[in-house]
């Protein structure tokens, strides 16, 4: 059956279930009519996926997407916590943060070594001396690395370092960028971008999916609206929306859309609630001598608290922490 549907030029795609197993066929859809699908007894029913991202939608891949890395999930029924440094600024503070995830049990850091900022004259990162930095905490806590590639020329560099890659929100529509990460092995963590429908983010996602990349992470970061009181809006709408349309893993970083470390662990909380999969937060032993974005970032006190509330949570919500 999938060498029919490869015979008529469309992309062919297997996907085993539980219960069940689903083919998928990308292309144009007058073609695949000639195959008489419906006629073969062990075909269930021949569906037409109508969203503009086929590979990226439920109604191709009905299931769950759960994401392994090393033994590590992400995806229902997980709930799992991305923490570190907004940026890598040198190898006592990575050490440091990789002690307090080793203490909360918490398999992800977070880091940013090539850092996309918004003046040409503030830190630009560490460039692949922090990378190396952040595999010295892996090495020695077995901490997992997710980092961002900014442009595609990064993405050998990094990939090499990092765990998960992750695309920023000003590269959301980077299309050149996903198509190359696309074409990588590493799972992927995408930001939606500051004025992005969630249309345009699924679209993006289907960039990646379409290079054979199928690991990809949505994260909602908040987008831009009139209310000048905080950083961004947390759009904790789009969680419910996103599972419902989509059956990649969503997570939300209640750092970025708070731009203020006092709202970061209501935000956190309230994405667990909404039924995200996981958080992805700043943090740092020294907030107010940070490097970059030291006033949304939560100290090692504060990250404790936020993980014993999410511990509280998760039980409640039927969650399990990694």
């Amino acid at each position: 059956m999938l060498q029919g549907i490869a015979s008529l030029g469309l992309e062919p795609l297997y996907m085993p279930g539980t219960e069940k197993i689903v083919l998928g066929a990308v292309g144009d859809e007058r073609s695949i009519e000639s195959l008489h699908l419906e006629n073969y007894g062990c075909v269930e029913r021949v569906i037409p996926v109508l969203s503009p991202y086929k590979l990226a939608s439920r109604e191709l891949h009905p299931a769950e997407t759960l994401i392994s890395i090393s033994k590590q999930h992400i995806g229902a029924p997980y709930f799992t916590v991305i923490a570190g440094p907004c940026s890598v600024e040198n190898e006592e503070m990575v050490q440091q943060v990789g002690n307090i995830l080793q203490e909360e049990k918490v398999s992800f850091m977070r880091g940013g070594a090539f850092k996309p900022r918004t003046s040409p004259y503030s830190f630009q990162g560490l460039g692949e001396s922090g990378l190396q930095l952040m595999a010295k905490v892996r090495e020695r806590f077995g901490t997992l690395i997710v980092t961002e590639v900014m442009d595609s020329e990064q993405v050998e560099t990094v990939a090499t370092y990092a765990d998960v890659l992750q695309i920023g929100s000003r590269n959301m529509q980077n299309f050149t960028l996903l198509k190359k990460v696309g074409k990588t092995n590493k799972p992927i963590l995408l930001k939606r971008g500051m004025a992005a429908s969630i249309q345009e983010f699924l679209m993006s996602a289907e960039y990646i999916l379409a290079e054979g990349n199928n690991n990809v992470i949505l994260c909602e970061r908040g987008i831009k609206t009139f209310e000048t009181s905080y950083r961004n809006t947390l759009d904790l709408t789009a969680i419910p929306v996103l599972k419902e349309k989509t059956h990649l893993p969503v997570i939300v970083d209640p750092s970025h859309a708070a731009g203020n470390r006092s709202y970061v662990i209501a935000l956190a909380k309230a994405a667990m609630a909404c039924g995200a999969d996981g958080i992805i937060v700043e943090i740092h032993p020294h907030p107010e001598e940070a490097l970059t974005d030291g006033k949304q970032s939560l100290s090692f006190p504060e990250f404790r608290n936020l993980m014993q509330q999410f511990r509280r949570l998760a039980a409640i919500e039927g969650r399990i922490l990694p």
